[in-house]
């Protein structure tokens, strides 16, 4: 066990590890610390080779303390494609697409999900709950379904409807609401001391983003420890970007990495900006978003919890957030489609039109190493591209 104790992200407390708990006392997320150099010990560099093709090749750095514990449906080291065509048609040599459709479930939220509700039946907790726009809902009910944990979800009454039945039929309790992700986060932090749920709400528990960091360990791995100039990631909470940096902090600490960071890319949509709009005006906090909305439902977050965490990261990597619009984001799709035979959710697709913004504006040079997360398999948008097929 490598786990020395979890912190808060924000001002530092430290709390005792293996103990159920939510945020700091002071309202900010905890982050799992580690015992870095006794896992350098056993977890090397050249021998992951020979361990299983999974998320769980990092075990040492990961919290679950016994392997009984461990959920897993084969999630992680998905493919890094090297994406020839489309590189092509913008000028690059080195564009690459981590393509996160291939986790079970779907998308790169099974990862979170895996070592959440690992943790969950490893800490003895009874029931979960979540609210969410669709694929964190999907990846909980079936991660609680393999822990044998009863799951009870809250989502918009416009989630695609892909995700609706998911949850359904891996047995979860679905609940639709009137409103946004926040709302039905609301729900919950109003009813769960009386229903006793543990809310596995984005950042609002300290392991989903331990999951996440594994795309970061994959990428370094994949790009033979020689990480990327540029990566551009779809931010609606922001486990991603932010799991992802803490991985390269750690990888750095066990000697497998220098310090060089890639320049990270919040990618959101124009109707739902609040990391991009408060990197813009140079504010440490996402700003208000009253009326968010976009087709891209992973990417309508109108207010994260660890916003501070994400904008502290672009500014720290020499970053940027990029906004793009539904129009955009949808034909991306096609785009992405067409020319490397990868069905992207609109969430990753949105990192092509931000891709060309950076472009056009000098901010990415066409000969970098740049990669694009697609964060999910298009399929679970179909009402998306209604337009189109009617």
């Amino acid at each position: 066990m490598t786990v020395t104790h979890l912190y808060c992200s924000s001002c530092g407390k430290e709390y005792q590890a293996q103990q159920l708990i939510n945020l700091c006392e002071c309202g900010k997320p905890l982050m799992v610390a580690y015992d870095l150099e006794r896992a350098a010990l056993t977890m090397k560099r050249e021998s992951l080779g020979g361990r299983e093709p999974n998320l769980w090749r990092y075990r040492e750095v990961l919290p679950v303390e016994r392997d009984e514990n461990i959920l897993t449906l084969g999630e992680g080291m998905t493919p890094l494609i090297k994406a020839e065509r489309l590189g092509a048609q913008l000028g690059m040599s080195n564009l690459f697409i981590k393509d996160e459709a291939l986790n079970p479930t779907g998308s790169f939220k099974a990862r979170g999900m895996a070592v959440a509700i690992s943790m969950a039946k490893e800490l003895g907790v009874r029931k979960l709950a979540v609210p969410s726009a669709g694929n964190a809902a999907g990846a909980l009910a079936a991660y609680a379904a393999k822990a044998g944990i009863p799951a009870f979800i809250f989502m918009p009454n416009d989630t695609p409807k892909a995700n609706i039945v998911e949850c359904q039929q891996t047995g979860a309790n679905v609940t639709l609401i009137d409103g946004l992700i926040t709302d039905c986060g609301k729900i919950i932090a109003e009813r769960k001391a009386a229903e006793g749920w543990f809310d596995v709400s984005t950042l609002k528990e300290p392991y989903r983003v331990e999951g996440k960091k594994t795309m970061g360990y994959e990428l370094a791995e994949q790009m033979n420890w020689e990480l990327p100039d540029v990566i551009l990631y779809p931010t609606g909470g922001g486990t991603g970007l932010i799991g992802m940096w803490k991985a390269f902090d750690e990888m750095e600490s066990m000697g497998w990495i220098g310090s060089g960071r890639p320049r990270m890319v919040t990618v959101q949509a124009e109707g739902c900006a609040p990391i991009v709009r408060a990197f813009a005006a140079g504010a440490n906090v996402g700003a208000d978003i009253p009326d968010a909305h976009t087709v891209a439902s992973g990417l309508r977050v109108p207010k994260a919890i660890g916003d501070f965490i994400m904008l502290d990261i672009l500014r720290k990597s020499s970053g940027t957030a990029v906004s793009v619009t539904d129009d955009e984001l949808l034909a991306a799709v096609k785009e992405i489609g067409s020319a490397e035979g990868i069905f992207a959710a609109p969430e990753g697709a949105a990192c092509l039109p931000a891709l060309k913004q950076l472009l056009a504006r000098a901010e990415v040079t066409r000969d970098e190493r740049v990669v694009l997360f697609n964060t999910g398999s298009g399929v679970k948008y179909l009402e998306a591209f209604q337009e189109q097929v009617e």
